[in-house]
């Protein structure tokens, strides 16, 4: 590892609660993310110019919504925000919102779903549990962003955006049945993705 890249103490410290740090990370690798997202999204969304210039705010948002990660590297902590970014443009896109956050961004993990079971969530029935929720929810949420896109897309429009599934096939250019197996697949996908996190394996191999 390079003596020199301060990545991970950087993490360290905003996991600590000192905000300067993390605005440190964003402010260092900034263009480096705006270039990736850039070359990645096509043409149409490279020709918005506001676009880019939302990645910062898109940048930050995303670190407010996922549980305190750590990465061992700068290029790993490049290439995972990147990819959620990248993720969130694609969504306001497709959905031609206005104020351009994806739908993760607007409504918590469902919680009558069977992403509490993929979450290991527990009711809210001790003291520290609210917290401890959230912490969950997040795991869930960064599980998701590192999915395959069709596998995030299935999941994101069944779950978060609750269409039914004659309705999320037609999004997707499926049959509902189709779309009903790539739903039923998407899940232990997920479910696989969110152990890896938690055991500290995750992170590198999205």
């Amino acid at each position: 590892m390079d003596p020199s890249d301060d990545t991970r103490f950087l993490l360290q410290r905003w996991h600590a609660g000192d905000r300067q740090a993390i605005e440190a990370l964003v402010a260092r690798d900034l263009e480096w993310i705006r270039g990736h997202v850039r070359a990645r999204l096509g043409p149409l969304l490279r020709a918005r110019g506001e676009t880019m210039d939302y990645v910062q705010d898109a940048v930050l948002d995303v670190l407010q919504y996922t549980p305190r990660f750590l990465t061992d590297d700068r290029r790993q902590f490049r290439a995972l925000v990147a990819r959620i970014v990248e993720n969130h443009l694609r969504d306001a896109h497709d959905h031609h919102a206005a104020a351009r956050r994806s739908p993760l961004r607007e409504r918590p993990v469902p919680t009558d779903s069977v992403l509490d079971l993929a979450a290991g969530q527990r009711p809210v029935t001790q003291p520290g549990a609210v917290a401890e929720r959230r912490e969950e929810e997040g795991w869930v949420r960064l599980a998701l962003e590192l999915l395959e896109p069709e596998d995030r897309q299935v999941l994101l429009l069944r779950q978060w955006q609750e269409l039914e599934f004659a309705a999320v096939g037609a999004r997707m250019g499926l049959s509902e049945d189709a779309a009903r197996m790539r739903f039923q697949r998407a899940l232990p996908k997920l479910a696989k993705k969110l152990e890896a996190l938690r055991s500290g394996r995750g992170l590198g191999d999205g």
